[in-house]
C-alpha cells in the first residue's frame, strides 16, 4: 500500500483539477445548460439533442474547416522554421550559440497573452511598428492606415506570423537537443562519401531526428488547434466569422450566448478529435520501438 499512499496526493489534485472539470463538461453537454441555469440552476437532460444540433451546424462545420487548414499552415510554419533554427543552432560558435538560446527561451517564456497585445500594438494603424516599416519600403504604398484586423487574409497573416513566433522557440531547441546527439562518426562517413550537407541532413540527421520531430508536430497540432487567446485578442474572430476558428466558436456559443451545453458539447467533440490525433502518435511511438 506505500506506493498508493504515496501516490494519493498527486492522484487527489488530479481528479479535481482535471478529471472533476472533464466529467461535468461531458455531462453538462446532455443538458440545456443556458443563461437562466447560472440563476436559478435548474436544467433539464436532453439526451444527445446538443449534439444532434451540433452535427447539422453549418457554422461548427464551417469552423472545423477552418480551424483544420489554419492548423495545418501554423504547423507547417512552426516545425519548418523550427527544424531550420535547429540546424543553424549546430553551425553557431559557442557564444552566437548561447545568445541566441537565450533570446529563443526569452520569446517562448513570454505570457500569450501579453505576447499577443504586443503583437496588436505593432499592426495597429495609425501608429502600427508593422505598418510604418512596411510604409517606409514603399512595396505596398501608404500602408500606415492599414487596419489588418478588418481584412481576412491580412488577420490570418498577422496571427499566423504571431503563433509561428511563439512555437518556433520550443521547437527549435527541443530538435536541436536531438540533434546533437546525432552519432558524429555517422556525418564523417557521409562526408567522406561524397554526399551534400543536404544529402547528410535529409538522410542522416532527418532519420535520427524522426521520432522528436513526430513528437513536436503532434505537440504543435493539439496546441495549435486550440489555440483562442492570440485570435480573439487580435481579431476577436473577425472580420465576421472569418477567423473564427473552434476555439472562438466555442467561446462565442458558451460566453456570449451563453448556450452553455451547446458549448459543451462543441468541447466533448473538440477534445475527442485530439484523442484521436493522440492515439495516432502513441500509434506511431509503438510502432518506432520509442519508449513512453
Amino acid at each position: 500500500m506505500a506506493p498508493l499512499v504515496l501516490l494519493s496526493p498527486a492522484c487527489l489534485v488530479l481528479a479535481v483539477v482535471t478529471l472533476a472539470p472533464i466529467g461535468f463538461l461531458v455531462a453538462t453537454s446532455f443538458t440545456d445548460y443556458n443563461q437562466r441555469t447560472l440563476f436559478t440552476g435548474e436544467y433539464a437532460n436532453v439526451g444527445l439533442q446538443q449534439y444532434t444540433e451540433l452535427l447539422s451546424d453549418n457554422d461548427f462545420w464551417t469552423s472545423l474547416l477552418r480551424t483544420v487548414i489554419f492548423t495545418a499552415a501554423m504547423v507547417a510554419g512552426s516545425v519548418l522554421i523550427g527544424m531550420g533554427v535547429s540546424h543553424l543552432l549546430t553551425r553557431l560558435g559557442r557564444g552566437w550559440r548561447y545568445t541566441v538560446t537565450v533570446v529563443l527561451i526569452v520569446a517562448w517564456a513570454m505570457p500569450n497573452v501579453a505576447s499577443s497585445l504586443v503583437w496588436n500594438w505593432l499592426f495597429q494603424p495609425g501608429y502600427g511598428v508593422a505598418n510604418w516599416a512596411l510604409a517606409r519600403l514603399g512595396i505596398f504604398g501608404d500602408t500606415t492606415s492599414l487596419n489588418w484586423a478588418q481584412d481576412p487574409m491580412l488577420a490570418y497573416i498577422a496571427i499566423w506570423l504571431l503563433i509561428v513566433w511563439q512555437a518556433v522557440p520550443f521547437i527549435a531547441l527541443t530538435l536541436n537537443a536531438a540533434e546533437t546527439q546525432v552519432p558524429k562518426e555517422y556525418l564523417e562517413a557521409a562526408r567522406l562519401d561524397g554526399a551534400s550537407e543536404y544529402a547528410i541532413y535529409r538522410i542522416v540527421t532527418l532519420n535520427h531526428l524522426r521520432p522528436t520531430l513526430l513528437l513536436v508536430t503532434i505537440l504543435s497540432v493539439i496546441w495549435d488547434y486550440n489555440v483562442f487567446n492570440q485570435i480573439w485578442l487580435i481579431s476577436r474572430g473577425g472580420p465576421g466569422d472569418a477567423t473564427s476558428t473552434l476555439g472562438v466558436f466555442t467561446y462565442k456559443t458558451a460566453f456570449v450566448g451563453f448556450h452553455i451545453g451547446h458549448g459543451a458539447a462543441v468541447s466533448v467533440v473538440t477534445t475527442l478529435i485530439l484523442l484521436g490525433l493522440t492515439a495516432v502518435y502513441i500509434r506511431n511511438l509503438l510502432k518506432s520501438g520509442e519508449d513512453l
